[in-house]
């Protein structure tokens, strides 16, 4: 269930508010999956825990771009 594509933040940015929240649901659902795979031994990937905490923190930067760029 890993994403392994590479979220980039070029990417994020052509996605709309909604989309983008969507996505943090996702990552946070397979940080979920991950969590349980290691608590059952079965973690064969342990890097994708890296990787999916540094997409959400990528995604919630675009949102708050998104958010200061609305104000301004």
């Amino acid at each position: 269930m890993a994403n392994t594509t590479s979220l980039t933040a070029k990417d994020l940015r052509d996605k709309d508010e909604a989309g983008l929240k969507e996505e943090i649901l996702n990552i946070r659902k397979e940080q979920f999956s991950l969590r349980m795979q290691q608590g059952a031994g079965e973690m064969s990937k342990p890097h994708l825990f890296k990787k999916a905490r540094r997409d959400v923190a990528r995604v919630k930067t675009v949102l708050a771009e998104k958010k200061q760029a609305g104000k301004a």
